[in-house]
């Protein structure tokens, strides 16, 4: 009897050893964030910030051609950032008189607080205020959204079909590889932790690192078109930047929200009349073929459709610039 209770002492002990050892391992592998690469640091040198409540989001502007009116705002995925367009930048500017984007707040060079509740709610505000500061609040602007940015397009799709002062006047919008459906958006394994984790996700946060982050991104990019180790640490510094790797537990929650508030944002997408197009790049993970396109030409018959090449994933625009563009010039100049 007395050896069984010592025996259940000790491990009791251990078990609280264990639990303090976690936080103290977590907190020895925080290491400093990587250096910027040669090409995120012009990224970043050639791009600006403005204050949104207090808070700095960094965005790039570039005016392309002359005399057009056309502008284009470009809305980027998770976890990556604005850096996520820059194989397509200067087709872009090509074409259009203002190429713009930004880092949303919790990405990239932009802040990232914490605590902090981030939602797709206050992304689209932080979109609308740039426009804003910009001077641009009465012009008529064109989407291009990947991923997380697609939400983001749905709720500011939402507030333009509600014709109230101050939002944004979409002229069209072209979605890309984001889960706009729910019932068949399929999470990664490490993003379903994160964002269900409770008081787990902080320790998982802090335990993250280069090794975790590529192992968890790279099955997301089609076997011919992966990143390279150099843009998958272009990819992780833009994370580690401002410690946004503490905070992924908390921008996740949209996963949360979009179930929520599925009818306000489907529902946007399904009423409005401006021209809408979708990219895709059928070997996605994320939102798999055939069942994600069945449901979207069910949903938005009147939306037009390009489906890249068999071997293109989750990342269209980085595994296949050159198609991701022609597929988004073919719809702009359709109409």
């Amino acid at each position: 009897m007395v050896r069984r209770d010592r025996l259940r002492r000790m491990r009791e002990w251990w078990v609280q050893v264990g639990l303090l050892a976690v936080p103290l391992l977590a907190a020895y592998l925080h290491i400093p964030p990587p250096q910027l690469s040669p090409a995120l640091h012009s990224w970043k040198s050639s791009g600006k910030f403005f204050t949104y409540k207090g808070l700095r989001i960094f965005y790039q502007d570039s005016v392309g051609v002359v005399g057009s009116p056309e502008i284009v705002v470009l809305l980027h995925g998770f976890p990556t950032s604005s850096y996520d367009w820059y194989k397509i930048w200067e087709g872009l500017t090509l074409r259009f008189h203002r190429v713009i984007a930004l880092d949303f707040l919790g990405f990239g060079f932009s802040d990232k607080p914490r605590p902090h509740h981030y939602s797709i709610f206050e992304q689209a505000s932080i979109v609308e205020a740039l426009l804003r500061h910009l001077g641009l609040q009465n012009r008529r602007v064109n989407l291009l959204s990947h991923d997380y940015g697609d939400i983001v397009a749905q709720e500011l799709l939402y507030r333009f079909k509600q014709n109230r002062s101050g939002r944004l006047t979409i002229k069209s919008l072209c979605l890309s590889n984001g889960g706009i459906f729910p019932e068949t958006h399929r999470p990664l394994l490490l993003q379903k932790l994160l964002k269900d984790g409770g008081l787990l996700s902080p320790i998982l946060t802090r335990l993250m690192n280069f090794f975790v982050f590529s192992r968890g991104l790279t099955p997301v990019f089609g076997p011919y078109t992966r990143p390279s180790e150099s843009e998958l640490w272009d990819m992780w510094a833009g994370i580690r930047n401002n410690d946004g790797n503490l905070v992924i537990d908390s921008l996740l929650q949209y996963i949360n929200q979009r179930k929520k508030f599925r009818r306000r944002w489907v529902g946007a997408l399904a009423s409005v009349t401006i021209p809408i197009h979708f990219i895709y790049g059928p070997l996605d993970p994320v939102n798999p073929y055939p069942e994600f396109l069945e449901l979207y030409r069910k949903t938005l018959p009147r939306s037009t459709v390009s489906i890249l090449d068999d071997h293109i994933s989750h990342y269209p625009q980085l595994e296949d610039p050159m198609g991701f563009l022609n597929a988004y010039m073919g719809f702009i100049n359709s109409f």
